[in-house]
């Protein structure tokens, strides 16, 4: 349904840590002016987790507005609480967008009948359709490939962000799936290998700084073309890298505050990027020719 690169968009914040909605709509026009594929809003490089519920839904529909349906918009949904997570979805179809993306619950810790119900239970309530996420080292809770095989039978449920750059696991998912499931990368570093596998597209960190070298990596490596899809990700590699000497999304938000795109606030307990970092990813911006 969505191919191609697709960002995980961070959420800029004035130093006061306020939502930067003036900043906002300038990094979606930036996006559809450099080929991303779609815009993934309130993911956890949009700091989902430090929003409050009416930020969460405002973010996703001023994504919405900005965009004016020039980019599909996926928006994160996600909750420990699947109520919780039952009511954000809601409230994204309702300001249209064009598809969900659910984390696992973090914390919580279900058994693998639990995820198998709260996605379920979400598929049911809301007609849209929904992309599992499988981060498992943020959220302490893995799916399992023999659960997102039953859960691919529901008919909203159409794709999985699988975060753990493990391509064995993805090659088992999409052996059971097959074509009931599109599948995409959350580990930029792999991405590409991914896509060669059978992977539909990229939900991308990288994607905030270097949107059109990702797209253009995205759809080489879609059409098969390995040499030259890995020609431009050999000088994406480091910001591959780099952009996680510090738990996302601090240091892509310092790159895009460094590139003059964004004021450089971040939300407690998030920290602007350490002093000795910050020439790292100078010069890794520099290598990959977006400084």
């Amino acid at each position: 349904m969505f191919h191609g690169s697709m960002v995980a968009l961070v959420t800029p914040m004035r130093e006061d840590d306020a939502i930067d909605w003036a900043s906002l709509e300038k990094l979606v026009d930036f996006h559809v002016d450099n080929g991303t594929d779609a815009i993934v809003a309130v993911g956890t490089t949009g700091e989902s987790a430090t929003l409050s519920y009416q930020e969460h839904n405002d973010v996703v529909r001023q994504v919405v507005a900005f965009a004016r349906g020039r980019v599909p918009v996926i928006a994160g949904t996600g909750s420990n609480s699947t109520r919780e997570a039952i009511e954000l979805t809601q409230a994204a179809k309702d300001a249209g967008a064009d598809a969900c993306l659910l984390v696992a619950p973090y914390y919580t810790k279900p058994t693998q009948e639990g995820l198998y119900l709260h996605y379920k239970a979400i598929a049911n309530a809301v007609p849209i359709p929904q992309i599992l996420y499988n981060v498992p080292g943020r959220t302490v809770c893995d799916i399992q490939p023999e659960t997102v095989a039953r859960l691919a039978s529901i008919s909203n449920i159409v794709g999985i962000k699988e975060a753990t750059g493990d391509l064995k696991r993805a090659k088992e998912i999409l052996e059971r799936c097959g074509d009931k499931l599109d599948l995409y990368s959350g580990d930029d570093a792999t991405a590409m290998e991914f896509i060669l596998l059978g992977g539909k597209g990229d939900i991308s960190v990288t994607a905030n700084v270097a949107p059109r070298a990702m797209h253009e990596m995205c759809k080489l490596a879609l059409a098969g073309q390995r040499e030259k899809a890995e020609a431009i990700n050999d000088r994406l590699m480091v910001l591959h890298k780099t952009l996680f000497v510090e738990a996302n999304p601090i240091p892509v938000k310092w790159a895009l505050y460094e590139m003059g795109l964004i004021p450089r606030g971040i939300r407690l307990p998030m920290t602007p990027l350490s002093e000795a970092h910050r020439p790292t990813i100078k010069n890794a911006l520099r290598d990959a020719g977006v400084l």
